[in-house]
């Protein structure tokens, strides 16, 4: 915050700093706006200057049976995921953060290992593993890597709300009668739950977004939505892409709001509990 008691090399230091900040989020964020407009183009090439306005591609996106099926794809394998990551990695978590048993840290370190391993060697992995089970192309493979690539999101956030937990109300609730599954159902886990969605969220952005385990694992017609953007870069370079890269954006951004207002509400139940 400006100090009306600051010297004049502190008053250069302090805008220095903030217009430095200013233009390194600029020279990230400028990529991910430039493609907006594109998508608005009337032209049939991603080139500026914009030859004028049109939903065509847009349309052409909800009218290609390609398009459309790829997006089907997206929302079955990433809300299943997403299921699976958010029940193992608040599990994960729990046992990790209460549990207090030899090689601990091994442990932890094994359950995060997929954020960190590249995504090449887990794609080849993966195959190697399910295409002998006879899985190779199926949506079955699919959801448990892209499982596997998010629960590490979920174990992060979930353990870093139980950090705040306090245990004496699980206690209270076990003195008045209360089950261990009745104390996590009805005091844990709703007091856990902006950590745990908020988990469920990069879980289903992650498996939203991956294509290289996808390039593996899936078949022309398991085929994702990164994947036939991938695709679509290599063989025809269609504004259409365009379109579908500013309708993804649309939905990360609405995903980071939500994550803003769960980590708003998180600090007020973590406050409210002291």
């Amino acid at each position: 915050m400006l100090s009306p008691y600051m010297s004049p090399i502190e008053r250069v230091w302090f805008y220095g700093l903030r217009i430095l900040c200013g233009l390194i989020l600029l020279f990230l964020i400028l990529p991910v706006l430039v493609i907006i407009p594109l998508s608005f183009n009337s032209g049939s090439f991603l080139v500026y200057p914009l030859q004028g306005f049109s939903l065509h591609w847009y349309q052409d996106f909800f009218a290609s049976a390609e398009w459309m099926r790829s997006l089907k794809n997206s929302m079955i394998v990433a809300p299943a995921a997403t299921v699976l990551a958010m029940i193992f990695g608040t599990l994960a978590a729990i046992g990790l953060t209460r549990g207090d048993f030899p090689g601990k840290p091994l442990v932890m370190a094994l359950v995060i290992s997929p954020m960190v391993v590249p995504v090449v060697i887990i794609g080849v992995a993966s195959y190697l593993t399910f295409a002998p089970l006879g899985f190779g192309n199926s949506y079955i493979s699919l959801i448990v890597v892209h499982a596997v690539l998010g629960v590490p999101f979920v174990i992060i956030t979930v353990s870093a709300t139980l950090q705040g937990f306090n245990q004496n109300l699980v206690r209270a609730a076990a003195s008045l009668g209360a089950s261990p599954l009745t104390a996590f159902r009805r005091v844990t886990l709703p007091l856990i739950a902006p950590g745990v969605i908020s988990g469920a969220l990069f879980a289903f952005a992650t498996s939203f977004d991956e294509v290289v385990v996808t390039l593996f694992l899936a078949g022309p017609e398991q085929a994702t939505l990164p994947r036939q953007m991938f695709s679509g870069i290599r063989e025809n370079l269609s504004p259409t892409i365009a379109a579908a890269a500013t309708l993804l954006i649309a939905f990360s951004v609405i995903l980071l709001l939500t994550l803003e207002w769960l980590r708003g509400r998180s600090e007020k139940l973590r406050t409210a509990q002291v």
